[in-house]
């Protein structure tokens, strides 16, 4: 997946440029707004989903 979605995460507060982007789709993707140029993580979704399900757990 070369091109993403980017939008920001629900978690991230108010106007400021410090927040996390998250990219979903086959995979999902996180970068943080303010070092967009480091790159990003990737993670399969199932993977991202049994993350979110044992965080909330």
């Amino acid at each position: 997946m070369a091109d993403f979605a980017w939008h920001k995460s629900s978690y991230s507060q108010g106007g400021h440029q410090e927040c996390v982007e998250v990219a979903e789709g086959r995979t999902t993707a996180l970068r943080d707004t303010r070092n967009r140029h480091l790159g990003h993580l990737e993670f399969p979704a199932g993977e991202w989903e049994a993350f979110i399900a044992a965080v909330k757990g």
